[in-house]
């Protein structure tokens, strides 16, 4: 039963991304102030339980393998090198193709005019986004399967944020190609790289998940969330031109989750 909630809450985080290809299609206008506040509350809820639950699970995880002396180094070292990995992906990608770059669906419709070229910059963010998804998988699995309480909230929270990436593949396909389905398509594929990063867990990690594996991947995990939130969710949300927006769904975001966290 774990398992299934594990495969079905990152499913379904993964596969919000064409709920952005539908807002692309029948949205004349983006809303700004939407994507504004729900960017900046995906970056609230994951900064919060990132360094309010997830890093001390891991931290409780690798003090029961390794003791408190060597507990603490081995936690930060796994956070920054989660940082680190995923700061890397967005070096390699080239800026204009990162799914994390914020765009207006007047701007994905004005860029280019030329269809193959735009078809191309469609295939190529989708799959630059299913690069930037395939930790994130792995992150909602493995939280799932350990904590399903931590699993809720990251799931919220990628959710939200896979919206505007929906758009950025949608837009260009479909002012390519003319076709709904096809943009639909792509979009909604391009989603799918999370719950194979949840298979790929079930089938590579299982077998050797113990209570520092645990702690090491929640830190590694804590570590990825707080870098999208800083570096990629919050400079989204004020370019909408909604810097106060952004600000208090981010504050609004922090809020519940810690009135969740202190409930349940």
């Amino acid at each position: 039963m774990d398992i299934l909630l594990a495969f079905t809450l990152t499913m379904l985080a993964g596969l919000s991304t064409g709920i952005g290809s539908l807002i692309a299609f029948f949205a004349k206008r983006t809303n700004t102030k939407f994507l504004s506040v729900s960017l900046g509350f995906s970056a609230g809820v994951m900064i919060f339980v990132s360094m309010r639950e997830i890093f001390d699970k891991a931290l409780d995880y690798i003090t029961k393998a390794k003791g408190e002396n060597l507990a603490g180094w081995i936690t930060a070292a796994a956070f920054f090198v989660g940082m680190l990995f995923i700061g890397l992906i967005d070096k390699i990608l080239p800026e204009n193709k990162n799914p994390h770059e914020s765009k207006l669906i007047e701007e994905e419709q004005k860029e280019i005019d030329k269809s193959k070229t735009l078809m191309r910059m469609g295939v190529f963010t989708a799959l630059a986004i299913a690069v930037h998804n395939f930790p994130e998988g792995l992150a909602t699995f493995v939280s799932a399967l350990s904590e399903p309480s931590v699993a809720i909230p990251i799931f919220v929270a990628i959710a939200l944020h896979n919206i505007p990436e929906g758009i950025a593949v949608s837009v260009p396909i479909y002012q390519a190609t003319g076709s709904k389905k096809k943009a639909f398509l792509y979009s909604f594929l391009s989603g799918l790289s999370e719950p194979i990063g949840a298979l790929v867990g079930y089938l590579v990690l299982m077998p050797f998940l113990n209570d520092l594996i645990f702690g090491i991947i929640f830190a590694f995990v804590a570590g990825i969330m707080v870098y999208i939130s800083v570096d990629e969710l919050l400079p989204s949300a004020r370019e909408y031109g909604h810097h106060h927006l952004s600000i208090y769904g981010l504050v609004g975001g922090m809020a519940i989750m810690c009135v969740s966290l202190l409930i349940f």
